[in-house]
């Protein structure tokens, strides 16, 4: 049974439950939008900003002195901010925009350390369609719902499924190149690997066991936030392919304790040298 939420914790999971009835009637007309001509991408940007404004405006009712960085709308709020809110109102958009079911709110709480120095420490990951309400607390545990999760146990890569993120037209073809040859190391070692097209939810389910593991590089910090949190409480690791910060460069391998460095470790070759 998961615990008493914490203040904060009401306070994200208000907000985003708040947005995702929106969302849901907007993903209903997404989905009749499919046939028009001009089709549906004007609209699920409107979407997606109202989401975001229906979340700014939760959050700063209740935590005024709180700083925001949100997808849309960029970084706001004081510079010496001591909490802030790392905001993606709508991650897998493709996926909405095509009508598929398979997308996600996301919000990070981030502190800001005495060195200077800042860690994510409560993170939810809602997924409207199917009603699953990823959250976790540093020091508390990760829940889905009302269920404890653990991450997957288990040791071999040739019964592992991994998660990852393709990238498409806009990204550059280094990171297109480096993609392709962490796959050609990944694939013959493994049972599987995933693209469903959010990375928030792909970061949920390496906490829920559903994955074992998970990588995609130049991410932004609204889709590993709340991840972050959630993975790490579950029992798993995260950092970049060297080990370190991923929120640094937007690089995340996360697994658990036997296969995160193994994961590691394929990521790196298929980058090459640095």
């Amino acid at each position: 049974m998961a615990p008493n939420l914490s203040p904060h914790m009401t306070v994200m999971q208000n907000a985003v439950q708040r947005a995702a009835k929106r969302l849901l009637r907007d993903f209903a007309e997404v989905e009749q939008l499919q046939v028009s001509v001009k089709g549906p991408g004007d609209f699920v940007s409107q979407a997606d900003l109202r989401a975001e404004q229906s979340l700014r405006d939760d959050l700063t009712k209740a935590r005024p002195g709180y700083a925001f960085l949100m997808e849309e709308s960029g970084a706001s709020g004081s510079e010496n901010w001591s909490w802030r809110w790392v905001v993606d109102p709508l991650d897998g958009t493709s996926n909405f925009l095509h009508g598929i079911p398979h997308w996600s709110i996301s919000v990070g709480l981030e502190k800001r350390l005495p060195d200077g120095t800042s860690e994510i420490v409560a993170g939810v990951v809602y997924s409207p369609t199917v009603d699953e309400m990823f959250w976790a607390e540093k020091g508390i545990g990760a829940f889905l719902n009302e269920r404890r999760l653990r991450v997957s146990a288990r040791r071999d890569m040739q019964a592992a499924m991994f998660g990852t993120g393709i990238p498409f037209a806009a990204s550059s073809s280094k990171l297109r190149r480096t993609f392709a040859r962490t796959l050609d190391v990944v694939m013959p070692q493994v049972a599987g690997v995933r693209r469903f097209g959010s990375a928030a939810l792909d970061l949920a389910w390496v906490a829920a066991g559903r994955f074992d593991g998970f990588w995609e590089l130049q991410l932004k910090p609204w889709d590993i936030a709340a991840g972050i949190v959630i993975v790490r409480e579950a029992g798993g690791y995260v950092t970049d392919p060297q080990g370190g910060d991923p929120r640094e460069h937007g690089d995340i391998v996360a697994a658990n304790t036997h296969l995160h460095p193994l994961l590691c470790a394929a990521v790196r070759e298929g980058a090459g040298p640095a």
